[in-house]
């Protein structure tokens, strides 16, 4: 898996491409391998290490490729395997690796699996997916296919996407258990030919030449199969069944089994999308001597600014958020790994979330990016973000394009909600504000195509895009080249320990990161508030130290402007100064 070898990826960063939204070559408004295979040349001048390709795989694109009609295929929107295959050799070319999207907790409805397990009971591939009667069996058929009474249904687990995670199908009279779409239905891991296929798919891959795996919701993939109702409480319709399908009772057989089969052959980078995974089983996930995953995507940061639900929204605690990065810095310090990231294609932009994306964009952009990557662990930038790009507000329903935003809209109005409160949470949460196209330039449709683009642009591209960022050495993507190069310079970002300092400051994230032979102070300002640094020890330790980055020439240093950033250096012995910009 790597661990025995160099462990590469503990000093790379990461770069996800969502390729709809990349760049599109051929003009029908969808980006496509072609497009990405352009524009490596702009990765390698940022810096980046590893590209992590969302879904190309053969899909209808129900969920944007997350619903899978062939694994061994390539989307035909996105171009072909030979240009697959260029793809990998260019990017090896320029020394970057390829991360691929693995997604086998569920199918697309249209996979040759599906279509012949629901053809009928006796179908070879009938346990391939996960099938159950109704609790209450009707006279009429009829009668239970249109109820979504819970009563009727196997338990009463509500969907990732709204609704309930069970749909029955007429051609055999049962209902498959789908935690996302109805067009996406769960595959049974209990299956041990299931299995072997996955293997096997993972191989071809592998040999192909790519260099890991992004696993979606793998910790989801393990289901207790007695299939308890969930805790439900009166506002929702349908029940919490995620106590019995993450984390699930075979789960840690699952990933040994697929590193004994596949993983431990080969020099990969794996890291496992787990929500609701705690420290202590992230720790037996990426303990290197459990030989399951190198690191695990956790949800619990991104879940400060909400309650119950990510729509429910509320504002930011800091000190919580503070609490929680050091829980898992300290947690997986020498035992684990951890990743680390603010955006993906599920998360709305971090500059609009934690940030100030109006007078502040700029500054607040670069202060959130220094807070994350000189963290302990595998930085992952999501396309966009090294630009500062924000959320969008588009202003009719019709301009959006996400199925789970629309289920959402569904629900909360018959919940009572009103128009405004959900237009506000589409503005804060809606995965859309990800997913709009990457702004290359001031042009038409900001460079990405030059047909109609399949969502539109934002319309801040006109200031927000590549080529006027490349060419202003203050950008927030010429700061992120700084911070990928301090990283490659100083070991202590890669095996530092790190300690919260100012703990309970409500609007400075200050830490630091320890090594025998040198330490690093960050000082990071999330709020638009002159904020004095009155801590007579911080001050004394800053005093004596070298700044060696910082997001705006730094006047006093007691005393941090609005979203102010700076990075100290206090070395145990004189071994030369560094500077961010030598290899720039």
């Amino acid at each position: 898996m790597g661990q025995t070898m160099h462990d590469w990826w503990k000093n790379s960063v990461v770069y996800q491409i969502y390729p709809k939204s990349f760049y599109d070559s051929d003009g029908d408004g969808i980006g496509d391998i072609r497009g990405i295979i352009a524009k490596l040349d702009y990765l390698a001048y940022l810096g980046i290490d590893v590209i992590w390709l969302s879904p190309i795989y053969d899909s209808p694109q129900a969920d944007n490729g997350y619903d899978i009609r062939d694994y061994q295929a390539i989307n035909s929107q996105y171009g072909t395997m030979a240009d697959f295959d260029e793809l990998v050799k260019e990017a090896h070319n320029r020394k970057i690796k390829i991360l691929m999207d693995l997604v086998v907790n569920h199918t697309s409805d249209e996979h040759k699996w599906f279509v012949e397990s629901r053809s009928s009971k006796e179908n070879h591939y009938r346990d391939y997916y996960i099938w159950r009667d109704g609790k209450k069996i009707m006279q009429h058929d009829r009668d239970l296919a249109e109820s979504l009474s819970s009563d009727l249904l196997p338990n009463n687990w509500g969907s990732f996407f709204g609704g309930s995670a069970w749909q029955y199908d007429e051609q055999t009279k049962q209902y498959y258990l789908h935690l996302f779409l109805d067009k996406q239905p769960d595959l049974n891991w209990e299956n041990a030919q299931l299995r072997q296929e996955v293997y096997q798919m993972m191989r071809i891959w592998l040999d192909k030449g790519i260099d890991g795996f992004r696993m979606d919701v793998i910790n989801c993939i393990s289901k207790d199969h007695a299939f308890p109702d969930g805790q439900k409480n009166s506002e929702l319709q349908f029940g919490d069944g995620s106590p019995f399908y993450m984390n699930g009772p075979y789960i840690h057989n699952y990933l040994q089994e697929m590193h004994q089969e596949v993983l431990g052959k080969y020099d990969v980078l794996t890291v496992g999308e787990m929500p609701g995974v705690s420290v202590a089983e992230a720790i037996q996930y990426t303990n290197p001597e459990n030989h399951e995953l190198n690191m695990v995507f956790t949800f619990e940061h991104m879940d400060l600014d909400s309650k119950g639900d990510k729509w429910n929204l509320k504002p930011l605690n800091l000190v919580e958020l503070k609490e929680n990065l050091e829980k898992w810095q300290h947690g997986l310090h020498k035992v684990g790994w951890n990743s680390l990231y603010w955006n993906n294609h599920d998360q709305p932009r971090i500059v609009s979330r934690f940030g100030n994306d109006n007078i502040y964009r700029v500054k607040s952009a670069k202060m959130l990016a220094t807070c994350l990557h000189l963290l302990q662990g595998t930085p992952y930038i999501y396309q966009g973000e090294e630009l500062g790009m924000t959320n969008v507000r588009f202003t009719e329903l019709a301009d959006y394009r996400d199925v789970e935003m629309f289920n959402m809209v569904r629900d909360k109005r018959e919940a009572g909600w009103t128009d405004d409160r959900i237009w506000e949470a589409i503005y804060a949460k809606a995965r859309d504000n990800a997913r709009t196209p990457f702004q290359w330039d001031a042009t038409a449709n900001a460079g990405f195509t030059s047909g109609t683009p399949w969502i539109q642009v934002n319309p801040r591209y006109i200031d927000i895009n590549v080529e006027s960022a490349v060419a202003d050495s203050n950008s927030v993507f010429h700061y992120y080249r700084q911070l990928i190069v301090l990283r490659k310079q100083l070991p202590i970002i890669t095996v530092g320990a790190f300690e919260l300092l100012l703990r309970e400051d409500p609007n400075v994230f200050a830490y630091k990161r320890i090594s025998e032979q040198e330490t690093l102070i960050i000082l990071c300002n999330f709020s638009d508030q002159i904020i004095p640094i009155t801590d007579r020890q911080l001050q004394t330790q800053i005093d004596s130290a070298e700044i060696i980055l910082a997001n705006e020439v730094i006047e006093r240093r007691h005393v941090l402007s609005p979203y102010q950033a700076i990075v100290y250096r206090k070395r145990s012995s004189s071994d030369g100064r560094i500077t961010t910009r030598e290899h720039l």
